[in-house]
């Protein structure tokens, strides 16, 4: 069902300058020049806004977007300087709660975008129900009397317990999100080192430099329990992390002394391994390149 489709009675659309309107605070969904914004483009350049945004009012004399964050780039990168409102008197906790609704329909979400989606309503609905408007609609179909975690549940199909992962992963340090994003570190992983103290998860990327090792669900938790007692050092760190994964029983180990000859001694872990493969690949080209070759002879 379209925006136009779910407009109260009482609602209209109206064209508003696209100067007037202000992205939501602390927006958690990224707006990017991928192929689905590609899409998007050509469509608004056949058919135009077809969609209305839905906007609430400022103090200021600006709106801020609740819904439209892609749309509204879209039609900049057009050359469109009016764009079609509906707008909304709501307070800051039901905007948030409208905002995350509207945007989890999305093709492709990265792991941070729903974590902060999630913290963010989260923290919508407890401070609603804090603000004694519990029982009441704070976001139509959406009642605020029941646990926060369940109503997210209910609203995204996600169990509690993976909302409440989702929740305490917001903590984790930029670069960890970013490996998050990337698949470097999986989620359940991530939930455990969210645990640590910011200082701590930065001793972990070192450690995680020094080995080119990604914690498991296991090692995380140790991590873990060694930060909760006091004792995570970054030696301990990294020993844990150096320890052979179950699915890594068979693979080839060098220990850093044994590249050093073969390397300069001011070289990390990391830069020897990125020498190795790029050998092992001119060597393989050469191989493959030599195997051509005598086959043409014969």
């Amino acid at each position: 069902m379209s925006e136009r489709m779910q407009l109260d009675k009482d609602e209209r659309i109206v064209e508003i300058e696209m100067e007037r309107l202000r992205d939501f605070k602390n927006h958690p969904f990224k707006v990017t020049e991928d192929s689905q914004m590609k899409k998007l483009m050509e469509s608004i350049r056949q058919y135009g806004v077809v969609n209305p945004f839905i906007v609430r009012p400022l103090p200021e004399g600006t709106y801020e977007i609740i819904s439209g964050h892609r749309r509204r780039y879209a039609a900049k990168l057009l050359g469109y300087w009016k764009l079609p409102v509906v707008i909304r008197v709501m307070s800051y906790e039901e905007a948030v709660i409208a905002m995350v609704d509207s945007n989890m329909h999305r093709e492709k979400i990265l792991p941070s975008e729903k974590v902060f989606a999630y913290k963010m309503k989260y923290q919508a609905i407890l401070n609603a129900r804090k603000d004694g408007r519990g029982g009441q609609d704070v976001h139509p179909g959406m009642l605020i009397n029941g646990k926060s975690l369940k109503i997210i549940s209910e609203k995204t199909g996600e169990s509690e317990k993976q909302i409440q992962r989702y929740v305490k992963v917001a903590e984790l340090i930029p670069e960890l999100m970013d490996m998050l994003d990337k698949g470097d570190i999986a989620m359940t992983p991530a939930y455990e080192i969210a645990f640590l103290r910011k200082n701590e998860q930065k001793m972990l990327i070192e450690a995680m430099d020094y080995v080119q090792s990604s914690p498991s669900v296991s090692q995380a938790q140790r991590i873990k329990k060694l930060s909760q007692a006091g004792e995570l050092t970054l030696q301990e760190t990294k020993d844990i992390l150096a320890e052979v994964k179950k699915r890594e029983i068979n693979r080839v180990d060098f220990k850093n002394v044994q590249l050093h000859q073969f390397f300069p001694k001011e070289y990390t872990a990391k830069q020897m391994k990125r020498e190795i493969l790029e050998i092992l690949y001119e060597w393989k080209k050469r191989k493959e390149q030599s195997a051509q070759n005598i086959e043409r002879r014969n």
